[in-house]
């Protein structure tokens, strides 16, 4: 245990330092997501049943969890630039232990998350988005929601080891953007067709952003909704450990096997 906290602290300063040298990823992926805001909420709100400023407290939760479910393409680019540059054959070579790589660069980019996610909370009180909720409910949305960018982390670092090459998993990573768009994160659900809805709320986002929401006291749980959206808390929780439970394992097995 004592290698692999010396071996993953080790790896969690590697990530930093590799953010820190490309400050323009960092800036960008966390300017896109005000821009987002500024956009969705202004534009699209004007068009929708709940304009204005009610809008963008309906929305500022779901663009929280859409930018926490990047962390599957940015995990899925940096494991495979690691895998595909011989980063992690010289890792197999050397005494480090295989389950701190990927590790570290998930829990680096928890704490580049928790960080990056201030910007959009003070840009989301600047335009009307109010925390309803209770200290304790507040303290559980972040928990939840870092939770749930540490589980789409795992997932793309698994991607990644698996890509054929950089590019492919760059194009992968990009497609990663319609996800968001089938969830409850920008418009209700309501209205949309039977499987439509059905897929939507099945889909993890839908209980994480129905998860903040009711934490942060912005909207109520909805009713006759599918089983995680009805039971956003228990649905979050449940979709993270699956997530985790099958991507982890996976992950680490991949980096000590390398290729088959």
């Amino acid at each position: 245990m004592s290698a692999f906290v010396y071996d993953g602290t080790a790896m969690v300063g590697r990530q930093l330092r590799r953010v820190r040298n490309s400050p323009g990823t960092a800036v960008l992926t966390q300017v896109m997501p005000i821009n987002m805001l500024l956009f969705f909420g202004y534009v699209f709100g004007s068009a929708l049943a709940t304009p204005g400023r009610e809008y963008r407290s309906f929305l500022v939760p779901g663009l929280l969890v859409a930018t926490a479910a990047g962390g599957v393409m940015t995990g899925m680019f940096q494991a495979a630039q690691d895998s595909h540059r011989g980063v992690m054959d010289r890792f197999r070579t050397m005494p480090v232990s295989r389950a701190a790589v990927p590790f570290g660069q998930a829990v680096a980019d928890l704490v580049v998350t928790a960080i990056g996610t201030v910007p959009l909370l003070l840009t989301g009180l600047a335009v009307g988005w109010r925390v309803e909720g209770s200290g304790g409910g507040v303290l559980g949305a972040v928990g939840l929601l870092l939770l749930f960018r540490f589980a789409c982390t795992w997932i793309g670092i698994l991607l990644g080891l698996l890509s054929r090459s950089e590019e492919a998993a760059g194009q992968l990573g990009a497609s990663t953007f319609v996800l968001p768009l089938l969830s409850n994160a920008y418009i209700p659900t309501d209205n949309l067709p039977g499987w439509l809805r059905t897929l939507a709320e099945w889909n993890p986002i839908s209980a994480v952003t129905t998860a903040l929401r009711h934490l942060f006291g912005n909207a109520p749980v909805p009713t006759g909704a599918a089983w995680p959206v009805a039971h956003p808390v228990a649905g979050s929780l449940a979709w993270c450990a699956a997530l985790l439970a099958v991507s982890a394992p996976l992950a680490v097995h991949r980096c000590t096997r390398g290729e088959p």
